[in-house]
């Protein structure tokens, strides 16, 4: 027999209700075939698994943060990158400066003349 009894649930909770609300509660649990203890034990393991679950998603605010510093992040990299290339990018008035003899072709003489 190595069948592992579950474990004997020993610990209350006393809670106190309105002798209506009572009554209503363990109507219900008679009309729906269940003991108003194990209602309660359902209700507290679902409460008890939602909380783990809020725990373990972002909430939307968290999200939005993330999503802004990566943004953030993203245009600090860009934006020197972007000032670089404009910056770097040839320009007919460069050409011509170094195109001495005005032929539309730089020598090596002219380029290294700079």
């Amino acid at each position: 027999m190595d069948r592992k009894r579950p474990l004997k649930k020993d610990e209350t909770v006393e809670v106190r209700l309105s002798h209506a609300a009572k009554t209503a509660f363990m109507a219900r649990c008679q009309a729906e075939g269940r003991t108003a203890s194990e209602a309660i034990r359902r209700f507290i393991d679902a409460e008890l698994n939602q909380t783990a679950a809020r725990r373990s998603i972002p909430t939307g605010w968290r999200q939005l943060a993330a999503a802004a510093l990566a943004g953030l992040a993203l245009g600090a990299v860009a934006v020197p990158a972007l000032a670089q290339s404009r910056s770097a990018a040839p320009s007919r008035a460069a050409f011509d400066r170094l195109d001495r003899n005005h032929d539309g072709v730089v020598s090596f003489d002219e380029y290294r003349a700079g």
